[in-house]
This record gives C-alpha cells, sequence and structure tokens, in this order.
C-alpha cells in the first residue's frame, strides 16, 4: 500500500501514487495541467503525512516529559530517604514552603532579654542535714588585747546540694530461741524466718537490682559502664556474668505487671498506634529473612510493644481482642482498617501523614509547588484552629471557634471536589487528593471528638525509644520455650518508674515480686505502678 523509503536510518512511509489518483479524478487534457495536478496532489498528501508525523511527537513528546518528571520526582524521594533529616521540624536551613508574613516570628529558645527570671531552685523537697561552722580557737579571741569573742544566737546561713550514695552490706542476723516448756510439738530451737528475696539465694538486694535496671533501661547506659560506676563510685566489684544471670531471673517476675499494662491499655477509649521494622537475626521456622516488626499501641498512661514476625491485621485484632470498643488513632496502613468491619473501633486518620504528601509534591515537583503551599497553609490553618478550640474548651467562646473549625473543613472537602473535577489534573496530584477523600471520614474525627487528637505524633515519639536504642530496652520473655515471638516490650512513664523504685527502696518486698509467689498477679497489683495512673 506504501512505498517504502529510508533515510538517515528513519523509515519514512509514502504514499503511492495509486492512492492520490483515483479511476475517478478528473486530468485536464494539457499535459502541463496534468504534471503539476500530479504534483500537488502528491504535496498535499505529504503535508498530511508529516502533519501526522508531528502530531505523533508531539504525544510522544508529551508522554517523554511525563517520564521524566516522574522519574526526577523519584529520584529526589530517594535522595531525601537517604540523606535528608527524619524530622520533620523545620529549620532555618531546611527547606519549607514560602512564609506569607502572616505568621509571627519565631520565639529563639532560652531565657529571653529584659524578662524576669526565676532565680536559683529552693530544692525545698530535699531533707535537711545541718553542720554549724566555727572558728578556730585562735580566731575566737580579739587579736589586739586578747579577750575573747561571744557567740550570738542567730546564724548566717546558706546551702549546697550534695549526694550521698553508698553500697553497704546488709547482713540478716536472724534470733533463735529455745523453748522453756516440755512439749513435744515444738522444736527445741526456733529460728526466726527467712527473709524472703527477688532471687532465691541471691547476694544482690533489691535496690542493689533497681539500680541496675534504672541504668540499663531508663538512663541507656551499657551494663559495662555500670559496673564500672559501681566499682569506682561504691567499692563494689561485681562480675558481668552475675548480673546477665539475675536479670535473666528477673524477667519472669514482670509478667504479672506485664498483663496488668496490657489488660489497662485495651480497656482505655483511645489509643495510638504504630508499628516500625525491627531486625532479628534469628533462624526463626517458616520464616524467611530477619526483618520483624515491632508494634506499639499508647495509651494516656500506658505502652505496649509486640515484636512479630509479620505486619498483618492479625496483630492489632489479637490486641484489642473483641470487647475493645473506642478510637484509634493510627496511619493509613491497611492493616487497622480490617478493625474498623467490626464496628467497635473508629479509626483516626493523621493529618501529619497527609501534610506529608503535599511536602513531597513541594519537594519532588517544581512544576506544582504553589500548587503544594497552598494546601500545606490549608492544613497549618486547620492545626491552628484546632489549637485555639482545645484553649476555650469549657468556656462560652468554644462554639465560635468549633464553628471557625468546621467552615475550615467544609472548604477543604469542597476544594478538594473541585481539583478533582478538573481533566487537567496532575496525575502525582490527584493521587494525594483521591487519598485524602477516601481518608476523609477518619480525618475529620477530631472535630467531633475534641480529645482526639490530629495527628499520630505522639505514638511516633513513642516507638523512636526503642528504635534509636534497641539494644537497651527492657524486654520480657514470656515463654521458656526461647521462641522470638514470645518476647514482648513494655514501658511505664517516668515518672511511674521512679515511684516505683521509692516504693521498693522505701518499703519491705512486696509479695507479689518474691520470688515464690510469683505466679499470683494479684498480689503483684498490689505494688504495680499503675495504680498511680489516674
Amino acid at each position: 500500500m506504501l512505498d517504502q523509503h529510508a533515510h538517515n536510518s528513519v523509515e519514512i512511509l509514502f504514499p503511492k501514487e495509486s492512492e492520490y489518483l483515483g479511476s475517478d479524478s478528473f486530468l485536464p487534457d494539457c499535459p502541463h495541467c496534468y504534471k503539476l495536478n500530479i504534483q500537488i496532489n502528491v504535496l498535499r498528501a505529504e503535508v498530511g503525512f508529516w502533519k501526522n508525523c508531528h502530531q505523533r511527537a508531539i504525544e510522544r513528546e508529551s508522554l517523554l516529559k511525563i517520564k521524566i518528571e516522574e522519574l526526577e520526582a523519584k529520584i529526589k524521594l530517594r535522595e531525601r530517604q537517604l540523606f535528608e533529616r527524619h524530622s520533620e521540624k523545620g529549620s532555618k536551613n531546611s527547606e519549607q514552603p514560602e512564609n506569607d508574613g502572616s505568621t509571627k516570628p519565631e520565639r529563639k529558645r532560652g531565657q529571653q532579654p529584659g524578662a524576669k527570671g526565676h532565680g536559683r531552685k529552693k530544692h525545698e523537697n530535699l531533707p535537711v542535714k545541718e553542720e554549724f561552722i566555727e572558728l578556730s580557737k585562735d580566731q575566737q579571741c580579739c587579736p589586739c588585747c586578747g579577750l575573747p569573742l561571744e557567740p550570738l544566737s542567730d546564724t548566717q546561713d546558706s546551702e549546697v546540694v550534695e549526694i550521698e550514695v553508698q553500697a553497704y552490706r546488709r547482713r540478716y542476723r536472724r534470733r533463735r530461741y529455745q523453748r522453756t516448756c516440755t512439749c513435744e510439738k515444738l522444736p527445741k530451737i526456733i529460728t526466726a524466718p527467712i527473709v524472703p528475696k527477688l532471687i532465691p539465694k541471691g547476694s544482690f538486694g533489691i535496690s542493689f537490682w533497681v539500680t541496675v535496671l534504672l541504668g540499663k533501661f531508663l538512663f541507656q547506659s551499657p551494663l559495662y559502664r555500670i559496673l564500672t560506676e559501681l566499682r569506682i563510685n561504691h567499692n563494689l566489684d561485681v562480675s558481668q556474668g552475675s548480673i546477665t544471670d539475675g536479670l535473666k531471673k528477673l524477667a519472669p517476675l514482670f509478667t504479672p505487671l506485664y498483663e496488668a499494662i496490657i489488660a489497662r491499655n485495651i480497656s482505655q477509649a483511645h489509643w495510638h498506634a504504630d508499628e516500625t521494622r525491627w531486625l532479628v537475626f534469628a533462624e526463626i521456622e517458616d520464616k524467611v529473612g530477619p526483618r520483624w516488626y515491632l508494634w506499639v499501641f499508647c495509651t494516656c498512661d500506658t505502652v505496649v510493644f509486640r515484636l512479630q514476625s509479620n505486619r498483618s491485621a492479625k496483630v492489632p485484632t489479637d490486641h484489642f481482642g473483641d470487647k475493645s470498643t473506642g478510637i484509634l488513632s493510627v496511619d493509613r496502613y491497611s492493616a487497622y482498617k480490617a478493625l474498623i468491619k467490626y464496628g467497635r473501633i473508629l479509626l483516626a486518620f493523621c493529618w501529619a501523614h497527609v501534610r506529608r504528601d503535599f511536602l513531597a509534591i513541594y519537594k519532588d515537583r517544581p512544576a506544582h509547588k504553589q500548587w503544594a503551599i497552598d494546601w500545606i497553609r490549608k492544613i497549618g490553618n486547620l492545626y491552628t484552629l484546632n489549637k485555639k478550640r482545645l484553649k476555650l474548651l469549657g468556656s462560652p467562646e468554644y462554639e465560635p471557634a468549633q464553628q471557625n473549625l468546621q467552615h475550615a473543613i467544609d472548604e477543604i472537602n469542597t476544594c478538594c471536589d473541585q481539583q478533582l473535577e478538573n481533566p487537567k489534573l496532575n496525575s502525582a496530584c490527584r493521587k494525594v487528593l483521591e487519598s485524602l477523600k477516601r481518608h476523609w471520614s477518619g480525618l475529620i474525627l477530631f472535630v467531633t471528638h475534641p480529645e482526639i487528637p490530629m495527628d499520630n505524633n505522639h505514638c511516633r515519639t513513642t516507638i523512636a525509644l526503642p528504635c534509636s536504642r534497641p539494644k537497651k530496652l527492657l524486654w520480657l520473655r514470656l515463654s521458656l520455650e526461647r521462641r522470638i515471638d514470645s518476647h514482648a516490650f513494655f514501658f511505664i512513664p517516668d515518672t511511674h518508674v521512679v515511684e516505683y523504685k521509692s516504693a521498693f527502696v522505701a518499703h519491705p518486698l512486696p509479695d507479689g515480686l518474691c520470688s515464690k509467689p510469683v505466679q499470683t498477679p494479684d498480689r503483684c497489683q498490689k505494688s504495680s505502678p499503675l495504680e498511680h495512673a489516674p
């Protein structure tokens, strides 16, 4: 149908002569006109052919531009994942959306110029040990006449804070008694009962293990550094093997406390949840690779960590069981969405993740930078309005603040619908807005529930603790089968840990933490730090 010719390694197709000279074509008798008509028809066919080629080239170029834009955005994404700070907190040198001039300049940290200071802390919570400083005998008389100085009733006082810690040996001397009667049922010599120990036949007391546990798992000090501090400051030389073996024996004692924390955690009405990868270099049956996942479930007073070999919806489903009801603040991971079908738990999605989508457009796609800035400012306005609303909670001004927030939410929803109706909207921008619409019902839960935060940053901050110091996190082996999936993690707020330590030091050994009655969680709960929580 078409003659094929090669020119500069590019195939060019020309129509045959029979295609532009049909059988019904009118040909004039003049030979010159006949030749001119043939040339005109050939030129017309070539014009149409080259127009078609040009149009196809324009379409290919537009497709290639889109592909280049996608690849450049992916390269920028990978560079940010490798080299960019993982914190989203802005700095002066970091690339952030331009300020429109409506916000106030950032307040500098620390003491402000001209502000009144608070003075030295009094430390009135510490006990006082008084020491009287007197003049020497040579100075208690006049250097000229030698008459003695008369002391006054008042003193000039000053204070310094001192720390006095000393290791000592507690020697138990059990009294022995001899019977004075002739009853055979009573032994001749009776000895006072053995003092209960944290570890049977152990040589270290409760205060010693509290010091080791707080130093290792609260203050994040390695074990060898703790032992060095004990040797230098307390003249106490302890082998590392004794501490390691003691920690293994202490782990089962925390089982009742761990179960109590889980029970309190799932009994709350609002949670935060998140997960992150966790490398476990152990050979486990039916598990390929070292990648495991650390799940965290937070409430206002408890945090539960779970180490699992998978990232499936079975983990949150098993944690909450079939009775928990409330609101769960999460990201948009699909495993949490399996909880919706039971109708007992609502998902409050994170606005920080939504903002991160628009930040990715801002950083990776320069052509749509202003579009992303507009959306980032809309989300920032939501945070501002919600913060003002929470400050007015319980006051008459709360209702107008609630209406302003609802009006901003409606504007965002309308703007999203209008932009999605635009057929020329960029595919990446459309993808972000479609995700916003899919999760809209969970994103606006904070409007009708003021107690629900707009983001899941509390959980991300909590899970950063084990991720930054995984070797020093307090772990519990809940099974004697040495299975990795039986490891569980728990965390108590620092204030409760300190209270728990003071209860240990100031009072006798709680029954629930003795070596013998360790299987009685009810007795252990009497000394649990959860009793201090509201």
